[in-house]
């Protein structure tokens, strides 16, 4: 019974992600999802290209190459600068087998991937003594749009208070010691915009690569087009399948910052090929007291509401919706401005700056297509039975440290993002300032 329910599950998620095209026809009863991501971490080196030896040594050093190998899911937020591959399998007549990927060797991955189950991590003893939770205060403020200067109506603010009360928090039951925690809120911020989660979870059922067993990292400069080909107990003999350029890697997010948190930070960045939107959110904390915090965030929006999590893969009703209504920067954009001061330092009582460096994410969303077989028939009296289907995705990204200025700074990788700015180079000690605030 406890098998049946978890298939049932499983078959549920895979139907919701679906394309509508084939939810007209019998489900494929063999769903692969493939999601590849290039980031940037401005000033930062590739990664894809350094981690090969590094990885190795680090291996060596520290008893086995299953401690430093990527797991699932590596494409969901920006680490490091590189590329990443995502592979997520469900086949409904044989759950949770393991399936083997021969890959074209534009990938330098191999001849073939192998998809496993995911391992449930085993969490020690908690060793941490009971604690209070303490009165804490934080103060939000919200702007949205491009522009050097801040628009009208802005910015929104909400302070939220904290009361942590006096019963102790134990990490056996957390739970038991919120029961005293009041929440006083004041001010009020935009309603949000969320994307559909369309994403593939560690659940039951589903094989994944990268893993613990098999994973790797992608080298730099890897292909993902080409003729792959899905084996293992009950594949279809016909799940062979090209991947076309257009549902490659996508080309670095190149961005460039320039200006200090006190002044208009100018965003430009080299249009992305196959990008169909952008969209950039900043957000800068500071620290007013011990217990109190000031955070303000940013999105290059339109509108107000658009957070952090629009940072994910958007199907294409998504993308033309959120470009209609300026959500999102359409593909022709190239640059952008945070409105002056928006993120300068102020002191706390004893007149101290706190003020951490504002973190920056950029976002260009890719395309995302299909491979169902059969193909789908012209004529829709046809009786339709596919075997199986592949969703690929691709998307680049880009994060960076505001107020240290990027622009032009030599790579640490030996590249270059563009002509140096007209200013002086900052000094160590200016690095420094900027990362520890004051």
């Amino acid at each position: 019974m406890h098998r049946r329910t978890t298939a049932l599950f499983a078959l549920s998620a895979t139907l919701l992600a679906l394309p509508a095209a084939s939810q007209q026809g019998k489900t494929p009863p063999v769903n692969l999802y493939i999601d590849v991501l290039t980031h940037d971490m401005a000033g930062m080196p590739d990664m894809g290209g350094m981690l090969g030896g590094l990885g190795g040594f680090m291996a060596r050093r520290m008893g086995g190459a299953e401690q430093v190998r990527p797991t699932y899911p590596t494409t969901r937020s920006g680490g490091l600068t590189g590329q990443y591959l995502d592979m997520a399998l469900l086949n409904t007549l044989k759950p949770g087998v393991a399936v083997e990927d021969q890959i074209p060797a534009g990938l330098q991955l191999g001849k073939s991937l192998t998809l496993v189950p995911f391992e449930p991590s085993t969490s020690g003893k908690g060793t941490s003594s009971p604690g209070k939770v303490p009165d804490v205060e934080v103060r939000i403020s919200e702007y949205w749009g491009c522009g050097a200067g801040i628009r009208p109506g802005q910015p929104k603010v909400a302070t939220f208070k904290v009361k942590g009360g006096d019963k102790p928090i134990d990490p056996k039951n957390p739970m038991a010691g919120m029961q005293g925690i009041a929440v006083e809120a004041s001010g009020s911020l935009s309603q949000g915009l969320y994307a559909p989660d369309r994403d593939i979870d560690l659940k039951p059922g589903y094989v994944y690569w990268p893993n613990r067993q098999y994973g790797k990292q992608v080298p730099s400069g890897a292909r993902l087009a080409g003729q792959h080909r899905i084996s293992g107990d009950g594949i279809p003999a016909s799940m062979q399948f090209q991947v076309e350029q257009a549902a490659d890697f996508m080309p670095r997010l190149a961005l460039r910052t320039q200006g200090g948190l006190d002044q208009a930070i100018a965003l430009e960045w080299p249009s992305v090929e196959r990008a169909r939107a952008y969209f950039i959110t900043a957000m800068h904390m500071q620290m007013l007291g011990e217990h109190a915090f000031a955070l303000t965030v940013w999105s290059s929006a339109d509108v107000p509401g658009a957070g952090s999590q629009l940072h994910t893969y958007l199907g294409g009703g998504t993308l033309d919706k959120w470009l209609r209504q300026k959500v999102l920067l359409p593909a022709s954009a190239t640059a952008c401005s945070i409105p002056q001061g928006i993120f300068a330092g102020t002191s706390n009582l004893q007149g101290q700056q706190m003020a951490m460096p504002a973190m920056l994410m950029m976002t260009a969303y890719g395309p995302e297509s299909w491979i169902t077989y059969p193909p789908r028939p012209a004529d829709p009296k046809q009786a339709w039975n596919p075997q199986w289907s592949v969703r690929l995705r691709a998307r680049s990204t880009a994060t960076a440290m505001l107020g240290l200025d990027f622009g032009g700074m030599p790579r640490m990788d030996g590249g270059e993002d563009g002509p140096p700015p007209p200013q002086k180079k900052p000094s160590m000690k200016g690095l420094l300032k900027g990362i520890l605030g004051g």
